[in-house]
């Protein structure tokens, strides 16, 4: 089977990293790969996939949206002509190309497949989260005319039901992360960093990730001198951040780390891994430090506090996280015992329903039954 994936290589996001494991293990299993994505030609891409590649011109994107010119659709519908896939799978950049897929893909008699990724929350709670409950009530009629639309949860999948997307047309097939590579491992990084116990947060250094609410909670509360917290990533706010909550509050800025090899060195020395999000998706940076062992303190923003629930971790309310987080990181320190068995816990939840092997079947399926339910209405005219 051919599957042109219209996907993102950059800049780097949870996108980019669905579309590389996910391609990657097509690719494994047997199936041809086509990788349509916004770029330039002449810049330096990615190794990944090793398949074909087709570059759409963009005006301008980022880690959250894309800006299109005028000609991609052309250039887009050109090329799924001339690669003639067996089905389109686009995980959605939040373009306005999304909004043309369901129109071009019908007129070249395509299956159209979409991975829906805005972050979302399952309550209308703050600011940031009604901003994104208007992009799904943006995109529903839209998703309304794909084949299949694949969200993360169920929660996600039942709003995009009220918002009036056919319960048929939506499939729930969560992220999956690859948990013999994202697993429990040696790393030497508490000694290079000196300290006894190492907390993490991992991601994009913005509004909705509340991150400050954690940078609040860290610094006025007493962890000690055998305490540090990592930032791992770059953002908006760092900028503004960073030098208010340093060195002298023990915590250490990392940056944004691109090589998967050395997350994986800072997740292996990680104690615990925490994620104050306001809104979320279903985060993999999450489920990456959960199969890795590590004892994982997350908001029930999107999916995140599913993942967690039943005693996979310890989850938040949005509101009010620091005043939480003063009460919880003590805990962490002082009981080693709840940490290491939180972290057993999660990489068990990891195992039961969030791997990348279950991922790709249940994705297998989904394919089969989209050509096939093609097959039927074309036979059936």
């Amino acid at each position: 089977m051919h599957i042109a994936w219209l996907g993102k290589k950059s800049p780097f996001c949870g996108n980019v990293t669905y579309g590389r494991e996910i391609t990657n293990s097509l690719l494994d299993r047997g199936y041809q790969v086509s990788f349509l994505h916004f770029a330039q030609e002449e810049s330096q891409q990615e190794s990944w996939p090793n398949c074909p590649e087709v570059f759409l011109p963009f005006i301008y994107k980022s880690q959250v949206y894309t800006i299109p010119t005028l000609k991609s659709s052309k250039v887009l519908m050109r090329s799924l002509k001339e690669l003639k896939p067996n089905l389109v799978h686009a995980s959605l950049t939040l373009s306005p190309l999304d909004f043309l897929l369901p129109e071009i893909c019908e007129e070249l008699n395509l299956p159209l497949v979409a991975t829906f990724h805005p972050a979302f929350d399952s309550k209308i709670r703050n600011l940031k989260s009604s901003t994104q409950y208007l992009t799904y009530q943006l995109y529903a009629p839209f998703l309304a005319r794909y084949d299949c639309v694949i969200v993360f949860s169920e929660i996600q999948k039942d709003l995009l039901i009220k918002l009036g997307v056919p319960d048929e047309r939506v499939a729930v097939i969560p992220n999956g992360v690859d948990e013999q590579k994202y697993s429990p491992g040696y790393s030497n990084l508490k000694y290079q960093l000196k300290t006894k116990h190492l907390f993490l947060y991992q991601g994009r250094i913005a509004t909705e990730k509340n991150v400050e609410a954690l940078l609040k909670a860290w610094k006025y509360c007493p962890m000690g001198e055998d305490c540090k917290l990592l930032i791992v990533g770059d953002g908006p706010l760092r900028a503004s951040l960073q030098p208010a909550y340093g060195k002298e509050h023990n915590i250490v800025w990392f940056g944004f780390v691109p090589e998967e090899e050395r997350r994986i060195d800072i997740l292996r020395a990680t104690d615990v891994f925490i994620l104050p999000s306001l809104v979320e998706g279903l985060s993999l940076s999450l489920l990456e430090a959960m199969s890795c062992a590590i004892a994982s303190i997350a908001t029930d923003a999107g999916a995140d506090g599913e993942v967690l629930a039943g005693g996979a971790g310890i989850v938040l309310d949005t509101q009010g996280v620091t005043t939480q987080l003063k009460t919880i990181l003590p805990l962490f320190r002082d009981h080693p015992e709840m940490t290491s068995l939180l972290g057993q816990k999660g990489r068990q939840r990891v195992l039961a329903k969030y791997t990348l092997s279950q991922n790709l079947t249940k994705l297998e399926q989904l394919y089969a039954e989209v050509l096939e339910k093609r097959q039927f209405q074309l036979s059936g005219r």
